[in-house]
C-alpha cells in the first residue's frame, strides 16, 4: 500500500501554545480522506505543514508527489475575470492543464469572462477548485470549502469533486467540523481534538472495532476499551474499542456520527 500523506511525531508551537503535539498517521493512496474536529483542533495548522507554509515545530510531514491546495477563503482576485485566473495559475504553476481546468469551470456553467466578484459563493468555489486541480495532483488538501455555501451549492460543489476522483485516482483530504459534509463520502478518517490524533484508520475498520453497548445501569463494566461512558437512571450507553460483548449487554455497530461524537466528548472531558 502506497503512502500519500505521512506524518511522523509532528508538532507545531504558536507563542499561545501548542496547536499540535505528537501526531503520527499515514493516509494511503486514493483515499477520500475525513480531517474531523472541533474549531481549534489543529485542522489548519495541520494543512498548512502539509504544503509547506509553516514548520513544524517537532517531527516530520510530508507527501509523495504533488500537492494542491484549497482553503475556506478561496483566495481569488475579484477584479480578475475567470479567463484571467485560469492564466494566473497557469503562471504560477509550471504543471499545468489548462484544457482540464477550463474544462472543469465550463462544466458548472461559470462564463469565463465573468469577473470573480460578480459570481455566487458556489461558483467561486468551483473556479477556486478547478484552478486547484489544474495542476494534475496526486493529493488535494481542502480546509473547510464548503463552510460558506447553501446546501445545494455544496452538494454540487461535492459532486463535482467526488466525479474527478473517480476520473483521476487522487487522493482527497477533506477538512471539516460538519459531520454531515463528509459522511458518505469519506472512507478513511483522522480525528483531530485538542491537537491530537484521536483516531486513524479506515471508515469501515474502525466502525468494525468498535460497538455501542446497552444494559441495565448496574451491570459489570465490560474490560474492554471504553472510549466513553453515557448512563441514565436505568441504563448504560457505552462506546467500547472491541469486537466482543459480554453476557447481558446489547451490542450495535457504531455510525460514523456516534463513533466521532463519542471520541470528541472524551477528549474534551480529558482535556
Amino acid at each position: 500500500m502506497t503512502t500519500e500523506l505521512e506524518a511522523v511525531d509532528l508538532g507545531k508551537r504558536y507563542r499561545r501554545g501548542w496547536a499540535l503535539r505528537e501526531c503520527t498517521f499515514d493516509l494511503p493512496e486514493g483515499r477520500i480522506a475525513a480531517l474531523v474536529g472541533p474549531n481549534g483542533a489543529g485542522k489548519s495548522t495541520l494543512m498548512r505543514l502539509a504544503i509547506g507554509l509553516l514548520e513544524p515545530t517537532t517531527g516530520r510531514i510530508r507527501s509523495r508527489d504533488t500537492v494542491a491546495f484549497l482553503s475556506q477563503d478561496k483566495p481569488l482576485y475579484k477584479g480578475f475575470t475567470v479567463e484571467e485566473m485560469l492564466r494566473a495559475g497557469a503562471s504560477m504553476n509550471a504543471k499545468w492543464d489548462n484544457e482540464y481546468a477550463t474544462r472543469l469551470v465550463s462544466e458548472a456553467d461559470v462564463p469565463l469572462q465573468a469577473r470573480i466578484r460578480t459570481l455566487s459563493g458556489g461558483q467561486r468555489t468551483r473556479v477556486a477548485l478547478a484552478i486547484a486541480l489544474g495542476r494534475r495532483p496526486s493529493l488535494i488538501l481542502l480546509d473547510e470549502p464548503l463552510a460558506d455555501l447553501d446546501p445545494l451549492a455544496r452538494t454540487e460543489v461535492m459532486q463535482a469533486l467526488l466525479a474527478e476522483v473517480v476520473d483521476t485516482g487522487m487522493t482527497v483530504l477533506l477538512s471539516s467540523h460538519v459531520l454531515a459534509d463528509v459522511e458518505g463520502v469519506c472512507d478513511h478518517l483522522i480525528l483531530l481534538a485538542g491537537g491530537r490524533i484521536r483516531l486513524d484508520g479506515d471508515v469501515d475498520e474502525l466502525l468494525a472495532e468498535h460497538r455501542v453497548l446497552i444494559g441495565a445501569r448496574e451491570l459489570a463494566t465490560p474490560n474492554v476499551s471504553i472510549v466513553e461512558s453515557r448512563t441514565t437512571e436505568r441504563q448504560a450507553t457505552l462506546l467500547a474499542r472491541t469486537r466482543t460483548v459480554d453476557a447481558g449487554w446489547e451490542p450495535h455497530e457504531p455510525t460514523l456520527e456516534e463513533l466521532t461524537l463519542a471520541y470528541l466528548r472524551s477528549a474534551k472531558e480529558a482535556a
